[in-house]
């Protein structure tokens, strides 16, 4: 397994022990988000994020790696409401949570595989606040989607942004995670 394998699996392992705990002590309330109202929780966390590193502080006792594994998580949920359409049910059973978070963790680590190999792991050269302004173009892309009854004319639709975001915050992760080791 590669370094960047290695360390993606850990971040992932890392955010779904996050979202099975919450799963535990909240259930699958997020579900009755529309799709609309995730991309605005994801906006919430993203400018969090810009404004600490602007600021250079936070004045609250959260961590920007703290908002990076719920951007990780909301674009799982996100994903899962805007695939998992025949899915009516607010709570879900808490194995089927689970693997539906596995099921799309997965399809993001297969793509963050082969756009890896494309660019060459160009991300490691890209700085922690890049990746941040990339995933608030991201949520501004899907908000203008959304705007649009989620027609494009010649861009990739909402779930390839929500994919995007994901790998972002995970190599967030791995900045980070290697600027405290």
């Amino acid at each position: 397994m590669s370094q960047t394998d290695a360390q993606y699996t850990k971040v992932i392992a890392n955010c779904k022990e996050i979202y099975s705990k919450k799963t535990k002590d909240y259930g699958t309330s997020w579900r009755i988000l529309r799709p609309s109202s995730l991309t605005d929780q994801l906006f919430i966390k993203a400018q969090r994020i810009r404004t600490i590193q602007e600021a250079g502080h936070s004045e609250i006792d959260e961590s920007i790696e703290g908002e990076f594994f719920a951007i990780v998580n909301y674009c799982i949920m996100a994903l899962i409401q805007f695939n998992e359409k025949e899915l009516k049910e607010i709570e879900l059973p808490e194995e089927m949570a689970i693997n539906l978070y596995e099921k799309y963790a997965e399809k993001a680590y297969q793509l963050m595989k082969k756009k890896n190999h494309d660019y060459g792991e160009a991300w490691r050269d890209m700085r922690v606040s890049s990746l941040t302004d990339l995933i608030l173009t991201k949520i501004l892309r899907i908000k203008q989607i959304e705007d649009n009854k989620g027609n494009t004319i010649i861009s990739e639709g909402i779930d390839a942004n929500y994919y995007d975001m994901l790998n972002y915050a995970v190599f967030a992760l791995i900045h980070l995670t290697q600027e405290n080791n």
